[in-house]
């Protein structure tokens, strides 16, 4: 079946108020000529403290949508320096970036963490976009699959199949976040599949067919139409290449079915 793509700009911690303008603006301009029928689902997320500005820039811009990049699954409380779906909602955010590998290891967020952030995001509505991926050393002992297939069975434990269904997975191989190397994209398109043959066995082959599952890691310009005309990935998961607005515009264009 056919599946909407998506390009989502993880901005990480990057972008100042002024920088948020600045590039959203840029990136609003360039997609305004594009054929929203034949775009990508195009997805950014800036930091908590840019939500507002972001917001602001795409309010009359439907082919742009919002994202955060974590959240806290607690409704309010006690959790210094957290923010929770309630607040997001005030930035009418829609996507919820969850288990990047930067939250896992720099911040040792676990696969039950990551699953009651989830659930707590489909509960009130929104998507959350759900990260896996292996490092080298996983990938060099070839324990991919396996590594891969408990990250998204303990991320989705308790989950129903209409809402896993609604969900997007991340696949980002640690070795190729920020390195300048992508996993060459046939291998990277088998990798996927992999994780889709997991949401079949979870659920069904429907639900499978329905997920939307990412590529991320060092994606740019030069990689991205490779990466699209591969049959199990469905769009990227963007960091460095979403900082400046050509590059982004390039990347939302590469996913196009037709040259733009």
């Amino acid at each position: 079946m056919a599946r909407r793509p998506i390009i989502a700009g993880n901005w990480k911690m990057n972008n100042n108020k002024a920088a948020a303008k600045e590039l959203m603006e840029g990136i609003v301009n360039g997609v305004k000529s594009l054929d929203a029928d034949l775009m990508p689902e195009v997805v950014v997320a800036p930091t908590f403290t840019a939500l507002w500005q972001v917001q602001d820039c795409i309010k009359n811009e439907p082919k742009i949508a919002l994202a955060a990049q974590n959240v806290n699954p607690n409704e309010s409380g006690a959790y210094t320096g957290e923010v929770s779906l309630d607040m997001l909602a005030d930035f009418d955010v829609k996507f919820v970036i969850i288990g990047h590998s930067e939250r896992r290891q720099m911040f040792n967020e676990s696969d039950e963490f990551i699953n009651e952030k989830a659930k707590a995001i489909l509960a009130k509505g929104l998507i959350p976009i759900i990260c896996c991926g292996e490092t080298l050393e996983q990938r060099e002992q070839g324990v991919t699959d396996a590594h891969l297939a408990s990250q998204i069975t303990k991320a989705f434990e308790g989950i129903s199949a209409s809402d896993a269904a609604k969900s997007v997975i991340a696949y980002e191989p640690i070795w190729a976040i920020g390195t300048g190397k992508s996993c060459d994209a046939v291998e990277a398109n088998r990798t996927i599949g992999e994780i889709r043959k997991v949401i079949a066995k979870l659920y069904s082959a429907d639900v499978a067919d329905k997920i939307r599952i990412l590529y991320g890691g060092s994606v740019k310009p030069s990689t991205i139409v490779e990466q699209m005309a591969q049959s199990e990935i469905d769009g990227g998961l963007i960091g460095g290449a979403s900082l400046k607005a050509d590059s982004f515009v390039e990347l939302i264009k590469g996913a196009m079915p037709v040259s733009v």
